[in-house]
């Protein structure tokens, strides 16, 4: 069996990913993914950010705040500079092969 490394020589790799040879679905795949994994994670640490905020201060501040003005921009960066990032990714490979 070979191994990750054998099968990709002098590939670069990100946590142990391959940066090659992704397909168009691949690509779409790993961009909407990481703008969805940045939306939840941002809205949750807002969300306990407001939490602790309305409860140190005795304040009352929306929850809905978390989704519309930190979860969704954040998301929208994010999928802003990953589809072109795995874009190239995708179009390399294609002339690559």
């Amino acid at each position: 069996m070979q191994s990750a490394q054998s099968a990709l020589p002098g590939g670069k790799t990100v946590l142990g990913f391959p940066l090659r040879g992704f397909g168009l679905f691949t690509s779409l795949l790993l961009s909407f993914a990481s703008a969805l994994f940045t939306f939840c994670l941002t809205t949750m640490i807002a969300i306990f950010s407001l939490l602790i905020w309305n409860l140190g201060g005795k304040h009352s501040v929306d929850y809905a705040i978390s989704y519309r003005y930190i979860g969704l921009p954040a998301s929208l960066v994010v999928l802003a500079v990953a589809l072109p990032f795995f874009g190239v990714l995708w179009i390399r490979a294609k002339f690559h092969n």
